[in-house]
């Protein structure tokens, strides 16, 4: 019985590399792989997902604009997996329409994303993926104090702690570090303290 996927973490933890072995390992069994990723995220290009450790591979960007289920059975309908990279980019509409996929031709669909912003919202992809999902994983990431990382701070040029600006802000190590909700908090507060 197919499922549908939501494996989450902060950034850092090893999603796209993770989601990049995935494919790896369906096409090693001769299993057509649908990769694909929001065409907001062009960090690497348009039809790239490349992953901090060197690994990439071709994937189809789509739009929040596109029908999933639609792409799907039309263009398709061959891939036997469905893998998401960047999923909290998704909108809730194309999380469900994935959901529909699972249920009406029994694919399974790996999800691979965050769960909140820099601020520690959710997504609202991630947010339906939550509602939905049949496996919920987390995939752990460690703040520099060594405790579990939960927050995805967004850094400035010059390594300060950002509590404004646009929910979605590409980046990967030089515009986000993974911390523990402790070390954001006290960065929060002391950034705060200077400004006095």
């Amino acid at each position: 019985m197919a499922k549908l996927y939501f494996k989450f973490g902060a950034m850092g933890c090893s999603k796209t590399a993770q989601a990049l072995i995935t494919k790896f390992n369906y096409e090693e069994r001769g299993m057509k792989v649908m990769f694909m990723k929001p065409s907001v995220d062009t960090r690497d290009g348009e039809d790239v997902v490349r992953s901090r450790i060197g690994l990439e591979a071709p994937a189809l960007s789509v739009p929040s604009n596109v029908d999933l289920y639609k792409l799907y059975t039309e263009n398709h309908r061959d891939c036997e997996v469905i893998i998401v990279d960047e999923c909290q980019f998704l909108t809730p509409e194309q999380v469900d329409e994935l959901g529909q996929i699972v249920i009406d031709y029994d694919v399974p669909v790996l999800c691979f994303g965050l769960r909140t912003d820099f601020l520690t919202h959710t997504f609202p992809g991630s947010r339906r993926l939550f509602e939905i999902a049949e496996s919920i994983t987390e995939i752990k990431s460690i703040c520099r104090c060594g405790a579990k990382a939960t927050v995805n701070a967004r850094i400035d040029e010059n390594g300060d702690v950002l509590f404004k600006g646009d929910q979605i802000c590409l980046g990967g190590n030089d515009r986000y570090v993974p911390m523990c909700r402790k070390c954001w908090l006290k960065k929060k507060a002391e950034q705060e303290s200077r400004k006095k």
